[in-house]
């Protein structure tokens, strides 16, 4: 036990470092066939952040030139792209949801040469997988079998792009991909219902136990720290009831979501890298239903994916957000046609 505390603090110590990329993942997995997946995003600096709607049939590139992947999307998607470069979350048309948060402590693989492995794009990895995979096992299985390496633009003054990624599909299977020391490590089942940020997955999860040894219901970490995220999410979403009609459902997600942001204004003095909450999504993989909320907005807002059209040769289509305050209810009829975001490569 002494030695599990000292791993505790040692870990709470580097994890409040990254306090800066403070971002949440919760998956609520309900009896009436009821799958949804919430995610803040919490940063320093405000990441203008617009919606994109992309049908079938578009051809795209993991990099604009070099050893890269290309692929015509077999699937339509709507996908959330910071700084109008980078593709940070999305979902697509088969209710496969994926979203990237930052992990400090991720090494990815590097090509070795240019003629080695293909290289992935930060900004364009997410939608790879949600252009060509339906299912979390689909996922799991290209990654066993295929290798690439990762480049990754700098952003925000040279913010350096670490992340990991949670996938969850409409069965609400759920995939942690991990990198460490350059090797994926990859986590998949349904009891991977949450997801922050540093440290890595195995590390955060002996944390977790600890806690729940304590008993969630006597104690609970407060703080805006990644393992407190963690714990306080873990405990929430699996003592919220499993039966829920889906207003009910939408709000035990809604609320736990709320119980990891990051207060609106919140600094600590010393800190001045602790980030408030700038978004918070939440994506209704069996509803087919992507919403979408600012902090500093009024309410929701959602994007109908059942009454969009997917079909090839239909238009890609935008939501900027840049006047989102009065951006509530369902947006469809606010999407308009674009030639779609141009990469950060």
């Amino acid at each position: 036990m002494k030695a599990l505390r000292l791993l505790i603090a040692s870990l709470a110590v580097a994890a409040s470092a990254a306090t800066a990329f403070a971002c949440s993942r919760v998956v609520y997995l309900g009896d009436k066939n009821i799958v949804m997946v919430g995610r803040t995003l919490d940063w320093r600096t405000p990441i203008p952040t617009n919606l994109y709607v992309y049908p079938r049939g578009v051809e795209k590139t993991s990099m604009p030139d070099g050893k890269c992947l290309r692929w015509k999307s077999r699937y339509g998607s709507v996908v959330a792209v910071g700084y109008d470069g980078g593709v940070t979350e999305g979902m697509n048309e088969r209710g496969l949801v994926m979203n990237g948060l930052f992990c400090k402590g991720s090494v990815y693989r590097e090509a070795a040469s240019p003629d080695s492995i293909p290289v992935m794009s930060l900004s364009m990895i997410v939608s790879y997988f949600l252009d060509n995979f339906a299912t979390v096992a689909e996922v799991e299985q290209w990654l066993k079998t295929n290798d690439f390496g990762i480049n990754g633009q700098t952003f925000d003054g040279g913010t350096v792009s670490l992340l990991h990624w949670g996938l969850t599909d409409s069965t609400g299977d759920t995939l942690i991909m991990e990198y460490v020391d350059g090797k994926l490590h990859l986590y998949r089942g349904r009891e991977y219902t949450v997801l922050t940020n540093d440290p890595q997955l195995p590390d955060m999860e002996a944390i977790n136990t600890y806690w729940t040894k304590i008993g969630g219901a006597h104690a609970l970490p407060g703080t805006v720290s990644s393992p407190d995220r963690f714990v306080r999410a873990s405990f929430f979403i699996n003592h919220v009831p499993k039966d829920f009609d889906y207003p009910q459902a939408f709000a035990a997600l809604s609320s736990i979501m709320g119980t990891v942001s990051v207060p609106y204004g919140y600094e600590i003095q010393g800190e001045p890298n602790v980030s408030s909450t700038q978004w918070t999504s939440l994506s209704d993989a069996t509803g087919g239903k992507f919403y979408f909320r600012f902090t500093d907005s009024t309410g929701n807002m959602w994007i109908d994916m059942g009454r969009l059209r997917f079909n090839p040769g239909a238009p890609i289509l935008k939501l900027d957000t840049s006047d989102h305050f009065n951006l509530t209810g369902c947006v469809n009829d606010k999407l308009v046609e674009t030639s779609g975001f141009t990469p950060m490569w």
